[in-house]
């Protein structure tokens, strides 16, 4: 279990966020918040049970598979949103692939980064969702039959 008050704010944040997502969004929205969310849980075990010496090699694949996921469901479903989702991750990709390649430790920086494209990404996902919300909502009232009242 995350230990901070931050990191348990963004696995509260994650998990209400695809809750949303899979109650009120389309399928688009349904599998990138399932992959963000899986993609959370790969990265706390890397953390957790690996050791310091793998770790930024196994992130590396792990950030490199969720761009890969986002970058097929933009694909899939022409969906702008995920492509903003996927440079993001793609973003995420280069700071671990930085910090690996030139041997660096994680330091604040790395962090304030990290968290601020994990942030974004939430973000993108939390929009997407409610523009689809928004919009089937929009649509639900256009196509409903008008009832006026008799005298």
């Amino acid at each position: 279990m995350p230990a901070s008050l931050l990191s348990q704010i963004s696995w509260i944040a994650l998990v209400a966020i695809f809750a949303l997502a899979v109650w009120r969004g389309g399928w688009p929205e349904r599998f990138g918040a399932a992959f963000s969310i899986i993609g959370a849980l790969v990265a706390l075990i890397i953390h957790d049970f690996t050791s310091p010496d793998i770790a930024p090699l196994l992130l590396l694949a792990a950030d490199a598979a969720l761009a890969g996921a986002f970058l097929f469901l933009a694909v899939r479903y022409a969906s702008l949103w995920l492509g903003a989702a996927m440079i993001l991750q793609a973003g995420q990709f280069a700071l671990h692939a930085i910090y690996t390649a030139g041997e660096l430790a994680p330091d604040r920086r790395y962090a304030v980064i990290n968290n601020l494209i994990t942030l974004g990404i939430f973000l993108v996902i939390l929009l997407a969702t409610l523009a689809r919300w928004m919009s089937r909502d929009a649509r639900q009232a256009a196509e409903a039959p008008e009832t006026s009242p008799e005298a």
